[in-house]
């Protein structure tokens, strides 16, 4: 016979599961004993983890405020206000610290870091502050991308400094000036991005169409990064032999360029000012050539932090650091989450329980891709997300 196929929508329930413990009394009538009560992710708590994963999924993963998330809860007949899952999403985030705290530490020790920030406005209780969301982040060999998250109040180099002072390796940054606390000589070696300057010259183009000859060469250089992708060679040494052979000249050219054009133009001007951050930034950007694992740009870490950027009222009203660092440590398990095709709302149902009891030295047994990779072997439907 014929099948046909419907999607159907199948309203989720929360439900109060009452648990009654037997309690028998000892056969030498002296002792009772009570059974176990079922685990629970903070003591005497009211809520099971599942609850408490849906509630951080729908925050971080979904950028949905708390007061329609009550709104909803009540809609399915469970008393709930916004302040009683404000506490449990603090909750969440301190019982998962030791794990958020441990990804970006996992982060800081690879060899190849991007890194960007962004502002926010935190509307603190009289005034409005200067707060910033960075994000930090890497690939594994595997080819896993990881991603964590800081919050600070203030834009200093400090938080730079904090998650990458004293490791090695390069740094995939901007030209922000807060990053140099860290790519010091005896720190990490500063790689340039290719769009930052390509986005000055293409503001510069309107007033000097000569702007466009750089964007060419610029094309040029992420063509050979296509090339190098078709032929499934990325990360590899036959990488490195194409960019020697193939975008080395094409930094030549664009070099000779850069010096012939610099006295022609104003310094101040749009192409004057693309011109000089191009050359100040030249070592930095040119670096990827002599090393086939750093990329062209730090558009990854861009992107990592438009994502954040969506729940950027989550971070709105948050009045002290532990408060921010707490949902900035939530996000970046999310995110590293869905940057590997994990469930977000399974595993956190899963880890808030193991994180608890799991030794400390093996932590890095429930970070999301080893999560995962754990899992590959024999996996539930539920766990992985569906490949629509």
């Amino acid at each position: 016979g014929r099948t046909s196929v419907v999607y159907e929508y199948v309203p989720a329930r929360f439900e109060k599961q009452v648990h009654v413990q037997e309690v028998l009394a000892c056969a030498c009538g002296r002792g009772v004993v009570t059974a176990p009560p079922p685990a629970r992710v903070v003591d005497r708590g009211e809520y099971g983890p599942g609850f408490l994963s849906h509630v951080v999924t729908s925050k971080c993963a979904d950028a949905m405020p708390l007061h329609r998330l009550a709104q909803r809860v009540e809609r399915s007949g469970v008393p709930m206000s916004r302040s009683t899952l404000t506490d449990l999403f603090h909750q969440a985030a301190s019982v998962l610290l030791p794990l958020s705290a441990h990804l970006l530490q996992v982060i800081a020790a690879a060899e190849v870091v991007w890194a960007d920030e962004t502002p926010l406005r935190v509307l603190d209780v009289k005034k409005t502050r200067q707060g910033y969301l960075w994000t930090f982040l890497t690939q594994t060999p595997q080819g896993e991308w990881l991603l964590g998250y800081r919050f600070s109040l203030g834009r200093a180099g400090t938080t730079p400094k904090e998650v990458l002072g004293g490791t090695r390796g390069a740094l995939v940054v901007d030209a922000y000036t807060g990053y140099n606390a860290v790519t010091l000589p005896e720190g990490r070696v500063r790689v340039g991005c290719w769009a930052h300057v390509r986005r000055r010259f293409f503001e510069a183009l309107p007033g000097a169409p000569e702007a466009r000859e750089a964007l060419d060469f610029i094309l040029a250089l992420y063509r050979v990064e296509a090339e190098a992708r078709k032929a499934g060679v990325v990360r590899t040494d036959a990488h490195r032999e194409l960019r020697q052979k193939k975008s080395a000249p094409i930094l030549a050219a664009l070099g000779t360029w850069l010096e012939e054009q610099t006295p022609r133009h104003l310094p101040k001007g749009p192409l004057g000012q693309a011109l000089s951050y191009a050359r100040k930034q030249w070592d930095a950007l040119t670096r990827f050539v002599s090393d086939e694992r750093l990329p062209l740009d730090n558009n990854r870490s861009e992107g990592a932090l438009r994502k954040a950027a969506l729940g950027r009222k989550n971070f709105l009203f948050v009045g002290h650091q532990a408060a921010g660092e707490n949902l900035a440590g939530l996000y970046a398990l999310v995110a590293t989450c869905e940057a590997n095709g994990v469930n977000p709302e399974a595993y956190l149902a899963d880890v808030l329980l193991r994180v608890q009891t799991h030794p400390n030295a093996r932590i890095g047994e429930l970070l999301p891709h080893e999560w995962k990779r754990r899992r590959a072997a024999d996996p539930p439907e539920s766990l992985l997300q569906p490949s629509l």
